[in-house]
């Protein structure tokens, strides 16, 4: 196998740093009681992971570095492929709760994976007795992947490829430890440099196309937006300076279907302007408490797939756009700011169709190797100095099954994504739903968000402020609305009072039955003694 890395997958490769390295990584936790038996052995899941290897590319791949970076480097097979070095089994200390397996991964997310190896890592962490929420005896899984082999969209093919659709246990008795085909050579270094002239001139042919391809469009946007107000994006504690070594991580997971309740109360809104409401509304909570609110509204930027449905980008591992959306969290009102954000979400949608989706990605993607490895970490740290901030957070949503899936027999019972951060990017959000529930999960460069605890309970904070103002409480028991879609506030306000008072005419209704029953017994229970009276006399008589 040989293969060459895009100039978009090449580009994670030339702007990583010592202080930050730019893996994308997910936590997965599991209940081994599905698993026959009851329990899932460490040997299983090597076993498991080693029997999987061909049905994703990224394992056993590593890169080929091309001579004086004269061409983009390669992927090839490594010959010498060890999966108990990528697969390593570890423990939290005592008394194993979520704080101390935040603390380990984000440890974890702080360290380089080592480049002349295939570029992952998978941590089965065990001791997660008291975690709330999840069972005795469950165990996590933290897997890294740089993000030049990866993106959100290409890592679905990973978790296919190590996960079942049932409760399926390994037969070990089949299993030959180390054993996989023969590898052919890879080209040595005159054979890579024999291909480099070649390859710069097809890209730089292809990057004056996609310039020239790209200009209609910018044009055309230019112009759109004249007359319209600049949407300048304002600094916070996120976006100064350089981002530490140091990482903290933490989430939080909510119903799915809640979730889209809340969609559907609000008319044409989506999934995703939900989330991008609770995350405006927790960056808002958590800036407003530190006294460093902006009065100017908040952006973010959200990747984009930007695949070709007829296949032709299909074999890119990385093959992402970006837009940019204000998050509007110079509204203090949840609904109003949901409504705000949805507006601003197909305004920006517009403005990327205008461009066109691939543009940002062309200079990236044909810049030749030497420009590409020293323009982009100059350009990059010219703007860190300058102080350039293009946006204040990043926000990405992916879409995951929704059913249960399982990894040497035990289900997998919550996802959450870990992102990599940035100079002038401090903080980043990753959004995964899985069979029923939806985690909003964020990495932060630790001096710039030092209490990732507070900033996770400022997320529920914003997501309950949001369900409350759509699912208003009344008579102390909270009645959702009913699923026709309601279009504003006072809409919202209205349907709340005609449900507190309909609960308390029923309320009323209820309590005249109930006294007019008791004048019926009461008035039994009289002629039933006046009857004893009687009946008694005339025994005595």
């Amino acid at each position: 196998m040989l293969k060459q890395l895009s100039g978009l997958d090449t580009m994670f490769l030339y702007l990583e740093k010592k202080r930050t390295p730019l893996e994308v990584s997910s936590l997965q936790i599991y209940d081994p009681s599905t698993a026959p038996g009851g329990k899932v052995r460490f040997k299983e899941i090597l076993a498991t992971f080693e029997s999987r290897l061909d049905r994703a590319k990224v394992f056993k791949r590593k890169l080929l570095e091309v001579p004086f970076s004269l061409d983009h480097p390669y992927w090839v097979e490594d010959k010498d492929f060890d999966i108990e070095y990528h697969v390593r089994h570890i423990s939290l200390p005592k008394p194993g709760d979520w704080r101390q397996l935040m603390i380990q991964i984000s440890r974890l997310q702080s360290q380089h994976l080592d480049r002349s190896k295939p570029l992952w890592e998978v941590y089965m962490i065990e001791g997660l007795d008291n975690v709330e929420g999840v069972n005795k005896g469950c165990f996590g899984m933290f897997m890294k992947m740089h993000h030049a082999t990866i993106d959100g969209f290409s890592g679905q093919e990973l978790q296919a490829a190590i996960h079942d659709l049932e409760p399926v246990k390994i037969d070990l008795s089949k299993h030959v430890p180390g054993s996989r085909a023969a590898q052919g050579e890879p080209p040595g270094n005159w054979g890579l440099l024999a291909r480099s002239p070649v390859n710069t001139i097809r890209k730089s042919t292809k990057l004056i196309y996609g310039i020239a391809t790209a200009a209609p469009g910018l044009i055309k946007a230019g112009l759109a937006r004249r007359g319209k107000p600049s949407t300048e994006v304002p600094k916070t504690v996120f976006n100064v300076g350089r981002a530490s070594a140091n990482r903290v991580i933490d989430g939080r997971f909510f119903d799915l279907a809640e979730m889209k309740e809340i969609s559907r109360s609000i008319e044409n809104t989506t999934i995703n302007d939900v989330v991008l409401t609770i995350i405006s509304g927790a960056m808002r909570k958590y800036l407003k408490s530190k006294g460093h609110l902006p009065d100017k509204s908040l952006v973010t930027s959200c990747p984009i797939n930007i695949r070709r449905d007829d296949g032709k980008h299909a074999d890119h591992d990385n093959m992402v756009g970006v837009m940019n959306v204000s998050l509007c969290s110079d509204i203090a009102d949840p609904i109003k700011r949901m409504h705000a954000i949805h507006e601003a979400t197909i305004e920006s949608k517009a403005m990327t169709e205008t461009i066109g989706a691939g543009t940002a990605t062309a200079i990236p993607m044909n810049l030749p190797a030497p420009i590409a490895k020293s323009l982009l970490p100059a350009v990059t740290e010219l703007m860190s100095r300058v102080g350039v901030t293009p946006f204040n957070t990043l926000i990405t949503n992916v879409a995951g099954i929704q059913k249960p899936l399982y990894l040497a027999g035990a289900e997998m019972i919550s996802l959450m994504g870990v992102l990599p951060v940035v100079d002038q990017l401090g903080l980043l959000h990753a959004v995964f739903s899985y069979n029923g529930r939806i985690s909003i999960a964020f990495t932060a460069c630790r001096e710039m968000l030092p209490d990732p605890g507070f900033y996770a309970d400022c997320i529920e904070e914003s997501y309950n402020d949001l369900r409350h103002a759509i699912f208003p409480v009344s008579m102390g028991t909270e009645k959702k609305t009913p699923k026709k879609k309601l279009a504003s506030g006072k809409k919202l306000a209205r349907k709340a009072a005609t449900v507190t008072t309909g609960a308390r005419k029923a309320t009323a209704k209820k309590a005249a039955v109930r006294k007019r029953a008791a004048k019926k017994a009461v008035g039994k229970k009289t002629v039933a003694k006046k009857t004893v009276r009687k009946k008694t006399t005339r025994a005595t008589a």
